[in-house]
């Protein structure tokens, strides 16, 4: 039967600037564990911590830049583009730009505390 979600759970963020998390589905909201799918809102400046995540993490960005960091590279993804990365590798978000950037990530399976391996 299907399930419909009338709101997001509002998720506190990590990171160096307050950073709106509104998860429809997920561990949270959802109680769903294969998937989370969320829509994220971060200013101007925002940097979190490098993760190792045990989770693949499907990002679109909707407006603005985000910009992502790997062992090896840096990625712009700007508005209208999106960006795949795979669990076990190291990564960081930022969003550098002026307007800061709203984006639409998905984790498989859903995104936990548990599970992102934050630097310390």
């Amino acid at each position: 039967m299907p399930a419909k979600i009338i709101s997001p759970s509002i998720i506190t963020a990590a990171g160096n600037k307050p950073k709106k998390i509104e998860e429809f589905i997920g561990r949270v909201n959802s109680k769903t564990d294969a998937v989370s799918i969320a829509r994220m809102t971060s200013p101007s400046g925002w940097v979190e911590p490098g993760q190792r995540p045990e989770f693949d993490e499907y990002t679109v960005v909707i407006k603005g830049l985000l910009r992502v960091k790997t062992e090896k590279e840096i990625i712009d993804v700007k508005s209208g583009e999106a960006v795949i990365t795979k669990k076990g590798e190291w990564v960081q978000y930022s969003t550098p730009g002026p307007e800061g950037a709203e984006y639409i990530a998905v984790c498989l399976p859903a995104f936990s505390p548990d599970i992102v391996h934050r630097d310390s």
